[in-house]
């Protein structure tokens, strides 16, 4: 993300608790520019709409979990790719309880933004294919006998841990994703038991 100016940046912080914590429709300018210490007309200098400004905080979003993902799995040992796989869903959960309260971000998004020709809409299809095509670089890293059946899967796990735990419909969706995983694992890595 460009560098924002201090005003641009107290703007983006004060959207982004504000729109993760009560929703996008719920938000309105005023309240957002209270909470930044600015004037209306200084966040409309600075985004430009506030579609532009819940695109921006969509993908400043996107992209720390990108950052923090990567890394989280960059501490499991290279020489077994399978635990590279289930770390996802370790780093998914401490994410969820750290970041997510109220579930995904981009799903909550989404449910708010039917529109399909809404800017934010384009961020939240683009992080879901990053991460559908990261875990298939590490389902085929693992020697998936089909990396895009395997990764297609994966998917379906995170994101349904993501919209079950902010919904509390099960205890602990993320380790139920990740004991599905394991068992997905078993069945696309014939190599690992």
């Amino acid at each position: 993300m460009e560098t924002l100016t201090p005003a641009a940046r107290r703007v983006l912080d004060a959207a982004s608790d504000l729109f993760y914590g009560q929703g996008i429709n719920a938000v309105g300018v005023d309240l957002i520019a209270k909470h930044a210490g600015v004037t209306k007309k200084t966040l409309y200098e600075r985004f430009g709409s506030k579609e532009a400004l819940v695109a921006a905080y969509l993908r400043e979003r996107d992209e720390r979990w990108r950052v923090w993902l990567t890394a989280e799995v960059d501490k499991a040992p290279r020489q077994d790719p399978p635990d590279r796989i289930l770390a996802t869903f370790d780093a998914l959960g401490v994410w969820m309880h750290r970041e997510n309260p109220r579930g995904c971000g981009f799903v909550n998004a989404a449910a708010e933004l039917p529109d399909t020709g809404h800017p934010a809409r384009q961020v939240i299809s683009d992080q879901k294919r990053w991460l559908r095509d990261y875990l298939r670089g590490l389902s085929e890293d693992a020697g998936a006998e089909d990396p895009d059946a395997l990764a297609d899967e994966l998917l379906l796990l995170h994101e349904g841990a993501t919209v079950l735990y902010g919904l509390s419909a099960l205890p602990d969706p993320v380790a139920t994703a990740r004991r599905q995983a394991q068992r997905a694992l078993k069945r696309y890595l014939k190599e690992w038991l």
